[in-house]
């Protein structure tokens, strides 16, 4: 975690700087927030911005949205009146802390938004053959797709890759391609020179020479337009980038990662995606399995989550009846650990005892769980019945399977020829030349209100 102290704190935060260094972040200073601002745009990242609340953080704030600087604010200082933690908040701060302050208050703010941990829970043996090959190919410098349906965790997998890599001392940039407008990405990826285009105050570097020296993750980059997938190749076959609006290439040194959520052979049949790039990025594919298929890791994952918010809620301890255990099991997680995270959050604050049971679980739209693991097994019953009888009609023809569908048809509504065709989707005339054609043969046809009889 990168921590930059923004203004004249006159010492007060010093040993919750060191708390912070001694966990692992990284600490810089920046005396104003013009300096500030400098320094991210000259690469120097941060990813928790800790502010003197007598700077001007309603100015720092809208300076970091124009230039799309996606960094949380909090804001601390020594006045001791209740309007500078108004203020402060007003103006986007996203908490205020006190000074002089317990040291350890302090500390769990920071510690809050430091815990990125490149440690991830898994138990089942179809991730665990995942993760052995990524420990195989972290140390290199080798180009990595990583694929899965949305929420299966490929950001995570990245962080985890880059913490076991000989550049884990160095940064870990992530750009999520989806979420920035076509028209800016480009500049977010390769930084502009000032006067570039309008809203260019002044030279900014892009995530690629911010992430000099560690590893750039570009995330979802299925979204990317591909008319910018052919800067993003040059950059990776050439190890270097042209700002916008810059008359030299720059040098870079990183390792590059990649998610999606698409199949990208089947975007460069559909001619959304650059073949050559896809090469590039797919030296060793990570294909994350869904979590309905890890059925170790849904319940390893689920007693974490429960742990994991009774704590941060203060709720005391909470754990999952045998029933629910065993439905969460059986739900099918569309939203993969995503959205098993959000559930157990929200069942750990409905629940009204110790143990949670399938009734304190529910889906985002109000739907029980018990609810939703019927439908999910009824509709998996029914595909399987769907593939049983498409089996059984193997090694027949056409014809024979047309005759016996009209026929039977026809016993259902009593040999009710109109409403049989409707049932069948074809003209009373159609259906009435099929059974001229089965009498002609020799077959029992029934009449109005009958059946036909078995022999």
């Amino acid at each position: 975690m990168r921590l930059m102290i923004v203004g004249a704190l006159e010492g007060q935060l010093s040993q919750a700087t060191a708390l912070a260094m001694k966990g692992g972040a990284k600490v810089s200073h920046a005396p104003s927030v013009d300096i500030a601002m400098a320094a991210l745009r000259a690469g120097r990242g941060a990813d928790l911005l800790l502010v003197d609340v007598m700077s001007d953080i309603a100015g720092l704030i809208a300076a970091l949205e124009a230039e799309r600087f996606h960094v949380p604010v909090v804001a601390c200082g020594t006045e001791t009146n209740a309007a500078a933690a108004v203020n402060a908040i007003r103006a986007g701060a996203k908490e205020y802390i006190p000074l002089p302050p317990d040291a350890e208050l302090i500390a769990a703010v920071i510690a809050a938004v430091a815990r990125d941990s490149t440690d991830f829970l898994y138990r089942d043996p179809a991730m665990a053959r995942v993760v052995k090959l990524a420990d195989q190919v972290a140390g290199s410098d080798a180009s990595v797709l990583i694929t899965g349906e949305s929420g299966t965790g490929k950001e995570v997998m990245a962080r985890y890759m880059h913490s076991r890599s000989r550049r884990a001392s160095g940064p870990f940039i992530s750009i999520n391609c989806a979420a920035i407008p076509e028209a800016l990405l480009e500049s977010e990826l390769f930084g502009h020179e000032k006067g570039a285009f309008t809203g260019a105050v002044a030279r900014r570097l892009g995530k690629f020479e911010e992430a000099t020296g560690g590893t750039l993750l570009l995330d979802e980059i299925s979204e990317m337009d591909v008319r910018l997938q052919a800067k993003l190749l040059r950059a990776i076959q050439e190890r270097q980038i042209d700002r916008v609006g810059g008359i030299r290439p720059v040098k870079v040194d990183i390792r590059i990662l990649a998610t999606s959520n698409r199949n990208l052979a089947e975007a460069v049949r559909e001619g959304s995606f650059r073949e050559d790039l896809l090469f590039r990025l797919n030296v060793v594919n990570l294909k994350l399995p869904p979590l309905r298929e890890r059925p170790a890791d849904i319940a390893a994952l689920s007693d974490h989550f429960v742990e994991k918010y009774a704590r941060a809620n203060g709720l005391g301890e909470r754990s999952l009846s045998a029933e629910a255990r065993s439905e969460l099991q059986r739900a099918p997680w569309r939203g993969n650990v995503r959205e098993l995270e959000n559930t157990l959050h929200r069942a750990v604050l409905l629940a009204s005892g110790s143990e949670i049971g399938p009734d304190a679980i529910a889906m985002p739209d109000g739907t029980g769980l018990s609810e939703v693991v019927r439908t999910a097994t009824l509709a998996e019953t029914a595909a399987q019945t769907a593939a049983d009888v498409a089996r059984s009609l193997v090694g027949r023809t056409v014809a024979d399977v047309e005759r016996n569908l009209i026929l039977d048809t026809l016993d259902h509504v009593l040999g009710n020829r109109t409403h049989a065709a409707n049932i069948l989707g074809i003209s009373i005339r159609t259906l009435r030349n099929k059974l001229n054609q089965y009498a002609d043969e020799g077959l029992a046809i029934p009449a109005p209100g009958e059946q036909r009889s078995v022999a």
